[in-house]
């Protein structure tokens, strides 16, 4: 029998520009900033592969405390690539979703904070409302309000 040696989920990494838009944005949300911190040297890049390396790191979490978003700025090695306007078919690591109340009252909200609606906001069956948007530093990210459970 496999022993699983799983315990959780600890965070996702996202690479920003700017870490004080960004922290702005996910706190609009709902997340909070848990903390923030540089990290320089060898041995961050022993763990990245980047070799020497200094990145501003933020940590957001969510209300429930079960969930962080580790925001990341890299001051050197300069980042490389730019993946924020691909669509949502695209390979690799692509979007959050997070659960909200009120679609419909965060909207406006996220758009002030530089967001805009990807698509459309739509209902699947009787269970939830969703839909994307791109936000600050064109990141995406989804949001789900379940229904019949207000």
């Amino acid at each position: 029998m496999k022993k699983n040696n799983l315990l959780r989920m600890d965070n996702v990494s996202i690479v920003v520009e700017s870490l004080d838009d960004t922290i702005s944005f996910f706190e609009e949300i709902g997340l909070s900033l848990e903390g923030r911190t540089t990290i320089e040297g060898q041995w961050g890049g022993r763990v990245t592969g980047l070799g020497s390396q200094c990145v501003e790191i933020a940590m957001m979490v969510t209300p429930d405390g079960h969930s962080r978003i580790e925001l990341s700025r890299f001051l050197t090695p300069p980042t490389i690539s730019d993946h924020r306007n691909a669509p949502v078919n695209a390979l690799g690591y692509l979007r959050v979703m997070f659960t909200v109340e009120d679609i419909d009252e965060m909207l406006p909200r996220l758009t002030r904070h530089g967001g805009h609606l990807v698509g459309e906001v739509v209902q699947y069956e009787d269970s939830y409302r969703l839909c994307y948007i791109r936000g600050v530093e064109g990141l995406l990210i989804g949001l789900a309000e379940q229904l019949g459970n207000k």
